[in-house]
């Protein structure tokens, strides 16, 4: 579960023994030039900056009698596991203004919530390792081990050893706390550290977080992201995030959601939440949804997915791609194209492949199987009715019609799994475009 590091930072060796615990370092004396102690280390302060995969230190908190005063890195001529040595023997008595970036290793760091972003999971920080690399004092990983938890609770001979046992390497890390979270995120998922994350490993990490750094990390992806990792979340969870989620941010997830996850979502909060949301939601999204709230989730429509992509026979394969180009978001996790005739009524349902296959010039009648026979269920059938017809179909997913046979929806095989077994977790087969 843990990776061990043999050097921190890995691009500048860095001998591990070298590393100093900011655990050990609360309450070392600080030294003036002349070798008097003037105070007591009570914190260190970093910047955090995109640019720098390992924040430098930009000063320290020194308690002098009942003041805590600040003092700026230019004026540290050392830092070691048993004190901090100073340039000059006088002391600015100066209170800490913080600015933007920085944070207080000890008071927003330590004993905090930290996404692994390479372990896609996350951790609490048993102790923070500082060390010198490139002639700048730095934070270069983070221990998240019991035993450094432990090694805190002894004598200060024991505070002062970093233990080695599950060290993190710091610019694998994303923070929260009580800093320019804000900023810092963004910068973070600008740089693609949170993007490269998929859909899951974002949701798990969502689960885990507490309730402020969740909605930090939610606002710190792209709508379109955050909306795929709330598809991914365990129904109770996600009912919690709706609910401590402002009706604004809620109702703007769910309608980048699929229309029938959203639908779910909407389903577990109470009558009145779900309305002010719905209402919230822009109206397209908002009319596929209720379109799934309208029936109930036993049945076919209660579980399709309303947002599915039609063409008239008529239109040629040109004309189609051109139209798929301006709303690629939606073909990303579509598995295929439904044809209809003019008055919109179904006639096949077309796979992407026979699409690439065809001339610019053709139009769709002419790439329909004759006779089609396109797999389809009603809007009451019963989910296990929907599931036969699956099996049967050798598919993976049907079409929901209405009386007249017009396309109302598409019910894929994770959403049968989903529903024939709820408490499996959910269930999703790769998509073409995924």
């Amino acid at each position: 579960m843990f990776r061990y590091i043999p050097t921190i930072p890995s691009k500048s060796s860095i001998p591990l023994e070298s590393l100093l615990s900011v655990a050990g370092l609360i309450g070392s004396p600080v030294i003036h030039q002349g070798g008097q102690e003037v105070g007591r280390l009570v914190d260190l302060v970093c910047h955090w900056d995109s640019e720098q995969s390992y924040p430098p230190l930009t000063g320290i908190l020194v308690k002098v009698g009942r003041r805590i005063v600040w003092t700026p890195a230019d004026e540290i001529a050392s830092v070691s596991a048993r004190r901090v040595q100073l340039k000059t023997a006088r002391l600015d008595l100066r209170d800490f203004q913080p600015r933007s970036g920085e944070a207080k290793l000890i008071d927003d760091v330590l004993d905090h919530q930290l996404v692994d972003v390479e372990g896609a999971r996350v951790v609490r920080a048993a102790d923070l390792y500082l060390a010198v690399t490139q002639g700048t004092v730095r934070l270069v990983g983070v221990d998240i081990s019991y035993a450094s938890l432990v090694r805190r609770l002894g004598p200060r001979r024991w505070r002062i050893r970093p233990s080695l046992r599950a060290v993190i390497d710091w610019s694998a890390i994303q923070s929260f706390g009580q800093i320019d979270t804000q900023n810092n995120l963004r910068l973070s998922a600008s740089s693609n550290e949170l993007r490269r994350l998929k859909a899951a490993e974002l949701a798990d990490l969502l689960e885990d977080l507490g309730r402020t750094e969740r909605q930090e990390l939610l606002q710190s992806l792209p709508i379109e992201q955050a909306a795929d990792a709330l598809e991914e979340m365990q129904p109770e969870e996600l009912e919690s995030l709706l609910r401590e989620s402002t009706p604004e941010a809620a109702a703007s997830y769910l309608a980048e959601m699929e229309p029938d996850e959203a639908a779910d979502a909407l389903r577990d909060v109470d009558g009145e939440l779900r309305e002010q949301l719905v209402a919230r939601m822009p109206q397209p999204a908002a009319k596929l949804v209720n379109s799934v709230l309208s029936h109930n989730e036993t049945t076919a429509g209660g579980i399709m997915n309303t947002a599915i992509i039609t063409a008239k026979a008529s239109e040629t394969v040109s004309e189609l791609n051109h139209r798929l180009g301006a709303i690629k978001d939606d073909v990303s996790t579509a598995i295929g194209v439904v044809v209809t005739d003019k008055e919109g009524r179904l006639l096949d349902n077309l796979k992407f492949a026979d699409l690439f296959l065809a001339k610019p010039k053709q139009t769709l009648k002419e790439l329909i199987d004759s006779p089609a026979t396109p797999h389809t269920v009603h809007p009451d059938d019963d989910i296990k009715e929907v599931a036969d017809t699956l099996i049967a179909s050798r598919s993976t997913s049907v079409l929901v019609v209405d009386e007249h046979n017009r396309p109302l929806g598409r019910i894929l095989a994770d959403d049968i799994i989903d529903a024939l077994l709820p408490e499996s977790g959910r269930f999703h087969f790769p998509r073409m475009f995924s």
